[in-house]
């Protein structure tokens, strides 16, 4: 089946297998839309390899290569970044630069289909309550690497709570100081050991969503 070659692409990082596929379905005329959920199907099954241990971080990111490669084949305007499944805020806390797994996270959660307002990195509590406010976004994740910037984390969870907003979201967070322990104690309603972590979590809350 068409489906369990691009499956089969992805999870054998294969750029030449997904590619050569995607082009035979775009010049047989298959819609966009079918195409496209094809290789998150694809990108969605290596971050599941990699959440139960059966593939690594430089996995994710070559197939995270091939799968802007093929998109570029589909819709060459990467409309489909704006995702429809729903909006997640995510950044890397106030005095941490760090950038790697906040980035790992972002491209996962658009590939499998939600809109990322990814604010960047050494964020303070007054932008994640900004962008929240603009967006609308049901879901924020922060993340954390250095010790010294865990208590932004909790700063920003007080300055949503300020804002009126913490009620309205669910947050989840993640890095190198933090485990579920961790994760309560700051006030939030999730840890992600990884960045399928994520997209299971947004999954779950927008799945909920009325």
């Amino acid at each position: 089946m068409t489906t369990d070659i691009i499956m089969k692409g992805f999870l054998d990082l294969s750029e030449t297998e997904v590619i050569e596929e995607v082009k035979a379905l775009v010049e047989t005329g298959i819609p966009t839309e079918e195409i496209l959920r094809k290789c998150q199907d694809g990108i969605t099954a290596v971050g599941d390899a990699f959440g139960e241990g059966r593939m690594f971080v430089s996995d994710l990111m070559v197939s995270a290569a091939i799968f802007k490669k093929a998109v570029g084949l589909i819709m060459p305007d990467a409309r489909m970044l704006a995702g429809d499944k729903g909006k997640v805020v995510i950044g890397t806390v106030k005095e941490d630069v760090h950038n790697i797994g906040k980035d790992l996270t972002s491209n996962l959660l658009r590939f499998a289909g939600y809109e990322v307002i990814d604010i960047g990195v050494d964020c303070s509590p007054e932008e994640f309550v900004k962008a929240v406010r603009k967006s609308g976004a049901k879901i924020v994740a922060m993340s954390c690497l250095l010790t010294s910037s865990y208590p932004f984390i909790i700063k920003t969870i007080e300055a949503l709570k300020a804002a009126g907003l913490r009620r309205r979201v669910k947050i989840i967070v993640g890095g190198a100081p933090l485990d579920e322990k961790a994760a309560d104690y700051c006030g939030a309603d999730a840890y992600g050991a990884n960045a399928r972590s994520a997209v299971l979590f947004a999954k779950n809350i927008y799945k909920r969503s009325p």
